[in-house]
């Protein structure tokens, strides 16, 4: 490996000239430039909005006959000249192509703009001859191209076609368009007013209202307006006719009208004139209306008298007429009559006046009629309303009545439910009285059973113990008493005579010896004042002695 200080000599030395690569280096740079300038020179920069018509300078010689340079023969030699080959016939739109500038030249120019507000209609300059009969060229033919070009940019050839620019068709609110193809075929029946669909001549289908982009070499379009209008029976001439008696009469009046849509096409071939345009609504005033008025007012005018033009009566039945048989006959034609109104009828002054005041004379008997009818249906109504004043009241009194006795039918309801409430509390009371007094039966029923039991379990018992006393009751007694007794007192201190001793004195009195025991008695010889020992049931067998 060198070393640091080998690599800063060496860098440090001086260097020598090299003629190779001097040369190899200019190569480079002319084959540099000679690459940009052959790029330059093939290069076809079209910008945004332009185009470029391509310019043959080496090919086939164009012949006698030919314009613009037809598209390669055999699809490999070119023709000198402008060339029409591709969709654009020849024509490049925007981008970078790459020519060779030794067979080809090309001019840029801006493409053709089509305002919003117009279309374009191309016109070929070369190509075949049209057939004769044709209007319309197509594609590869000389002449006006059918399909029109809408509002933008559009690239074309300048030297293969023109462009013409035209006002697009715009069919008003209100209106229809009526077609008529100008290119096609030829119709199959020519003696008709409407052809079919797509033969040359007058279409049957109307265009609505809106903007078509139709190509005015092929299709013209006339605007019909199917608005209604209105005017004068006597505006242009006087309409009048013969009574039946000879009499002049004359009528004006407004009509008002409208064309069918559905049948605007053929109201326009009958009835359009050249010079007015596409105006039809003096033709049809001129033409339907005015002459059909005129007749059906001369054949109905006919049928009644000149007085009967006065009367009301007739009069209306005569306008009825006029208008019904005038829409009939107008429809039948493609027009529709929307109003007819007859402002005036005018009869002959020679009878107006006498009829005139016999017809005065009616009004005001039919007047009196009138009134008479009024007043009598005023004296009729106050009838029915004092009827109607008498009925209400009826109706109002039997209405209280039915409202007092639905009052007292419910109040009668209210007082038997309550009485049959009470009823049942009632009842439920005394078949409760009656089962409470069942049980006090039964329970007193059970009391004295069970103190009937008492006393015969007692009298058992005392029977019992006057049978241990030898069936003797008074010495039971005394056991009973003395029993009662002795638990209160051990000795009783006593005079010999008195209550006290009474009490006791008569168990001492002669009786039947009981086997218990046998009492003593105290005699008279005995002091006033002794201790009676007296034997009590649970008392001491001993009494103690007081000294007198």
């Amino acid at each position: 490996m060198q070393s640091i200080e080998d690599l800063d000599h060496w860098a440090a030395r001086p260097r020598r000239w090299h003629w190779g690569s001097g040369i190899l280096a200019l190569c480079l740079g002319l084959l540099v430039v000679c690459v940009v300038v052959l790029y330059n020179l093939c290069k076809i920069e079209v910008r945004t909005a332009h185009q470029a018509v391509l310019i043959r300078k080496e090919g086939l010689e164009l012949e006698r006959d030919m314009e613009l340079a037809p598209p390669r023969k055999d699809g490999k030699n070119y023709y000198k000249g402008v060339q029409t080959e591709g969709p654009n016939h020849g024509v490049l739109t925007e981008g970078r192509y790459f020519y060779n500038p030794y067979y080809w030249s090309w001019e840029i120019t801006p493409q053709f703009v089509v305002p919003n507000d117009k279309i374009g209609v191309r016109i070929a300059l070369s190509g075949e001859e049209l057939p004769p009969g044709h209007i319309l060229a197509d594609e590869g033919q000389k002449g006006i191209l059918r399909e029109v070009l809408k509002p933008g940019l559009s690239p074309y050839n300048p030297y293969a076609e023109k462009i013409e620019l035209h006002d697009p068709i715009t069919v008003p609110a209100g209106f229809r368009g009526v077609v008529t193809l100008l290119a096609g075929k030829e119709p199959v029946d020519p003696n008709v007013f409407l052809v079919n669909s797509g033969e040359r001549g007058v279409q049957p289908d109307t265009l609505e209202p809106g903007t078509y982009y139709f190509n005015p070499y092929e299709r013209r379009v006339s605007l019909v307006d199917c608005r209604s209008k209105r005017f004068n029976l006597g505006q242009d001439t006087q309409m009048d006719f013969l009574s039946s008696d000879g009499f002049p009469i004359s009528v004006d009046g407004a009509v008002e009208f409208r064309v069918l849509p559905d049948k605007v096409a053929e109201v326009f071939v009958k009835y359009n004139e050249d010079p007015n345009g596409d105006q039809i609504d003096e033709e049809i005033i001129a033409k339907i209306i005015t002459p059909e008025s005129r007749s059906l007012c001369r054949i109905g005018g006919s049928k009644l008298s000149g007085g009967q033009f006065i009367d009301g009566t007739e009069r209306e039945k005569f306008q009825r007429d006029l208008v019904k048989s005038l829409t009939l006959n107008c429809k039948t034609q493609g027009i529709e009559i929307l109003a007819v109104a007859i402002t005036s009828i005018q009869p002959p002054e020679e009878i107006a006046e006498p009829v005139r005041l016999r017809q005065v004379a009616k009004q005001q008997l039919e007047q009196f009629n009138q009134e008479k009818l009024q007043q009598d249906s005023e004296a009729q109504l106050k009838v029915q309303v004092i009827l109607a004043d008498q009925k209400k009241k009826l109706i109002e009194a039997e209405q209280s009545v039915v409202e007092k006795t639905t009052k007292a039918e419910q109040e009668q309801q209210v007082a038997v439910t309550l009485s049959e409430q009470k009823l049942q509390v009632s009842q439920t009371r005394l078949e409760a009285a009656k089962d409470k007094a069942t049980a006090i039966t039964a329970k007193a029923r059970a009391d004295a059973e069970v103190i009937k039991f008492n006393n015969k379990a007692e009298v058992a018992g005392l029977a019992a113990r006057v049978d241990a006393f030898d069936g003797d009751g008074s010495a039971l007694a005394r056991n009973i008493l003395i029993g009662k007794l002795s638990p209160s007192f051990r000795t009783i201190l006593s005079n010999t005579e008195g209550p006290l001793m009474e009490l006791f004195g008569q168990f001492t009195r002669e009786s039947t010896p009981s086997p218990l025991r046998k009492p003593e008695i105290a005699t008279a010889a005995e002091p006033a004042l002794s201790v009676v020992p007296v034997e009590l049931p649970g008392a001491p067998t001993s009494a103690t002695e007081s000294n007198p």
